[in-house]
């Protein structure tokens, strides 16, 4: 796991250590049978979560370029240190409208495949370790197609949080087409 910075706060100085300590961790022992690791964050009063191995690093929230002709939860590109990573809007992605973004908001660095991106959250919370018996199944409720990218819920303390697919939710269709419309010459877009 490439090294992880964060800016801006106690609580996400301490979660960067705790990272780094998995890393290191992961280098010498492998985990215990059946546990994972996943990082918390918050969109409004829902937590959600992502494998403490796709995640990267956790910056404060800076200003992005935006990109023309992208989904409306493309924010736009960041070039960060030499790589240009998409930034998505977990909030607007989820169809809870845009996020107002502030200093007070993160983006979460993290590995989809051979592509890293980053997701735009309200704040990260903590990380989390999980024994697989206690990962429950999402029920199923509805057709809005949001379950399709939880792949299951555990209760922390008294809140829930979901675990995030994060291979369906941002789909390589989906940073592929979001990177190529803008590569295309203007006439090759109308």
């Amino acid at each position: 796991m490439d090294a992880v910075q964060v800016e801006d706060s106690s609580t996400n100085s301490s979660i960067a250590n705790q990272l780094n300590t998995a890393e290191n961790a992961s280098d010498e022992v492998s985990s215990p049978q059946g546990t994972q690791q996943f990082v918390t964050f918050a969109i409004g009063k829902e937590e959600y979560a992502v494998d403490i191995m796709q995640v990267r690093e956790i910056q404060a929230w800076t200003e992005v370029t935006v990109l023309p002709n992208q989904p409306s939860y493309m924010r736009g590109v960041l070039n960060l240190r030499g790589i240009i990573v998409p930034i998505f809007d977990l909030r607007s992605r989820f169809d809870q409208g845009k996020t107002n973004a502030t200093n007070v908001h993160v983006v979460v660095i993290i590995a989809v495949g051979d592509r890293i991106i980053g997701i735009l959250v309200d704040r990260v919370s903590d990380i989390l370790t999980v024994d697989s018996s206690e990962i429950r199944a999402v029920p199923d409720m509805d057709d809005n197609g949001n379950k399709d990218h939880i792949i299951g819920l555990v209760t922390a303390e008294e809140r829930m949080v979901a675990l995030l697919d994060t291979g369906s939710l941002f789909r390589s269709e989906i940073i592929e087409e979001s990177l190529e419309t803008n590569e295309q010459s203007p006439s090759e877009q109308n």
